[in-house]
């Protein structure tokens, strides 16, 4: 028998799962093969497969001894399954549904969340008799029946929402000591409303370590994960033994999509992984989903493994139980892709170069709910624009702020609320003792920017025009009123024009100004961004907000604007001198080694309409530069184990890629 690597040292997985209820005419296990698993196994080669048990509608696809096994399973598919990836040396994970639960909801009224609107949801309270009652007794019966490897625990930290059962009511007035008359907190202004979704995260917090420890205590190798737990939906301290952090990625806009929650993972310090979903939903606006082209699929892979982290891929399980072979196969590149790969990549670790704040303060303020992702777009553009500009960049959470110093730039993006007093005065440390903060956002700007001894002053952009429904004022053709109805614009070099809304203006007589705001292209600009000194660093204010269009509509003046401020703000380890086409570059340290990740992020991925693509331009002419700190003496391709020739300009290192498909590695040895 081989054996099995631990969820911690798996660099690739692949994830099928069906959320099994009963349906006319279907028998799970019907059709399942042993020799389909084989195939499988024999020709994907993962460290593991993550297979149904139970989704979100509460039935189970095993023969369980709990009750709610789905009517009519004619072969028991995970036994199946871990006879043979046992065999392979393969994991064996569970796909479990958490809170989010249909059938024990609808069986236990009581243990059901209650809404502010008095609706009765099926979603499970985290402080019910649920944990007890379900989750604990089904995962023991699954490691002592068919000694699986771990769980990934699906709909968890999401599905947790405010409860108004009067018990949950008075257990929040006795911690909290107060008495709230009978009028609970309800919605965003109400008294203690704030107070009420972090008592709830608490109780998520509490449901969370009171399972993970029961399990562990029972069976100490199980390996067990909560599904965005402490990531993308939770950027909070990893408060439970959960044995690794893992999520998966919309199947909209994936590549920005990726790119974000990847880096919400890596700023942890628990092994991680990402999950692509294979498809994409809604096409047509409808329910109808279809599957991506594989090219799709490397370059999300790409997205991820670049900044250390291990990968899985989501293709669904049929209503049986059985896979989709045929597509499962058509993975095969994927396979080869990766573990050409996995020898510079897993397990790496940032160099410190660009760090963009993602703050629980500033994103529970936002929620709705204890744990969602209300303002995600405005964060999904900031990353995106980040990493399309060519800079290094990882994220940063409230909790670590106290390590800024180890980065040259620092990136606030747009906020929805004031920042704490402590993280101004950490911010203020940061930039006296010779750092660079960037400041983006034209709330943002005048939150923060009058902190560092500046104001930044609202810019009113006149009423955008609409052209198609006022048809009695055709503004796209009167001249007349083309000035009143302006948008506004901006530029960096008076020639070439983008347009903004939401801005403030700066004032430019403190520092170096970069973009000039016009309501008439005819008229005199007005400031809008600039870089002022601060102590012994640097501060960097864009008066726009460009996380917000950039996810909306990309434009490239907004990349310009980035590198041309980041350069004056920073001296970075590596930089995109000039390439035909989009560079993601990423700094990494893998095994005491400098790995430079260069992901091609050209092609329509991020384009919500751009269902699936075969092809995506390659990046020709990749001209890269390499701070000169230490003597190099190679520069070495990977996976082609090319070596690169390289000059000495101007105290950098400058060197080229010719073609760069979807992803290579740089190599840099020192001397």
């Amino acid at each position: 028998m081989k054996s099995i690597k631990s969820r911690a040292d798996s660099f690739y997985g692949i994830h099928c799962d069906f959320h099994a209820r009963p349906r006319q005419g279907i028998a799970i296990g019907e059709t399942l093969k042993e020799e389909d698993i084989r195939l499988l196994c024999e020709t994907l080669r993962p460290d593991f497969f993550q297979i149904d048990c139970k989704g979100h509608p509460g039935w189970t696809s095993y023969p369980t001894e709990l009750g709610n096994a789905t009517p009519g399973i004619v072969d028991d598919v995970v036994a199946m399954w871990r006879k043979v990836t046992k065999e392979y040396g393969i994991g064996l994970y569970m796909h479990y549904s958490g809170l989010y639960e249909i059938k024990y909801c609808n069986e236990h009224e009581e243990d059901r969340v209650l809404t502010s609107k008095g609706q009765l949801f099926h979603y499970a309270r985290a402080d019910s008799g649920y944990a007890d009652n379900m989750i604990i007794p089904q995962i023991s019966e699954l490691v002592e029946k068919y000694d699986i490897d771990g769980v990934w625990m699906d709909g968890d930290c999401w599905s947790m929402w405010l409860d108004y059962h009067p018990e949950t009511i008075a257990k929040f007035e006795k911690r909290m000591g107060i008495d709230l008359q009978g009028n609970p907190p309800k919605v965003l202004g109400d008294p203690y409303y704030d107070e009420y979704k972090e008592f709830h995260r608490e109780l998520f917090r509490e449901y969370l370590n009171y399972y993970v420890d029961a399990l562990h205590k029972k069976f100490p190798k199980l390996q067990i994960c909560s599904n965005w737990a402490f990531m993308d939906h939770m950027p909070e301290p990893v408060c439970a033994n959960v044995d690794y952090l893992s999520g998966d990625v919309t199947p909209k806009n994936c590549i920005n999509a990726a790119r974000h929650c990847g880096r919400t993972a890596a700023m942890n310090d628990l092994p991680w992984d990402l999950m692509s979903w294979d498809f994409r939903m809604g096409v047509y606006d409808t329910p109808l989903i279809c599957s991506k082209h594989i090219t799709q699929i490397l370059q999300e892979a790409a997205a991820v493994i670049s900044i250390g982290g291990a990968y899985q891929d989501n293709v669904p399980q049929l209503a049986d139980g059985s896979h989709n072979v045929k597509q499962l196969l058509q993975l095969a590149p994927l396979t080869s892709f990766l573990r050409e790969r996995e020898d510079f990549c897993f397990k790496g670790k940032f160099i410190p170069q660009v760090a963009m704040w993602f703050s629980a303060h500033d994103r529970y303020a936002e929620y709705v709910q204890p744990y969602s992702r209300e303002g995600r777009e405005r964060l999904y553009g900031t990353t995106a624009l980040l990493c399309d500009s060519g800079l290094s960049t990882e994220l940063l959470p409230d909790h670590k702020l106290g390590e800024a110093h180890k980065y040259p730039l620092f990136v606030v993006p747009e906020l929805y609320t004031d920042p704490t007093a402590e993280s101004v005065a950490t911010l203020q440390e940061y930039v006296k003792n010779g750092s660079s903060l960037l400041i983006v956002g034209a709330s943002t700007a005048m939150r923060l920017a009058p902190h560092f001894g500046y104001a930044a002053k609202r810019f009113d952009t006149p009423p955008t025009p609409n052209f198609f429904t006022d048809l009695n004022l055709d503004t796209g053709h009167d001249i007349s009123a083309q000035k009143d109805t302006m948008p506004c614009y901006f530029s960096l070099d008076g020639e070439h024009y983008g347009v903004t809304r939401s801005a403030c203006t700066v004032d430019a007589e403190k520092g170096t100004a970069y973009v000039n705001l016009y309501n008439d292209l005819l008229g005199e600009g007005l400031p809008c961004a600039e870089v002022f000194p601060y102590g012994k660093g640097k501060v960097g204010v864009i008066g726009m907000d460009l996380g917000t269009q950039y996810h909306s509509g990309t434009q490239y003046l907004h990349r310009h604007l980035i590198r041309n401020m980041a350069l004056d703000l920073y001296n970075p380890l590596a930089w995109v001198d000039s390439a035909e086409g989009l560079v993601e570059l990423t700094c990494m340290q893998k095994d005491g080694k400098f790995m430079l990740h260069l992901i091609n992020m050209n092609g329509n991925h991020h384009d919500e309409k751009c269902m699936t693509e075969e092809f995506i331009p390659a990046v020709y002419n990749a001209n890269i530069s390499i701070a000169a700190d230490k003597p190099i003496e190679k520069l070495i391709l990977w996976p082609e184990g090319k070596e690169l020739p390289f000059t000495l300009e101007d105290g950098r290192y400058r060197f080229t890629v010719d073609k760069l498909p979807i992803h290579n590695i740089v190599e840099v040895q020192y001397k």
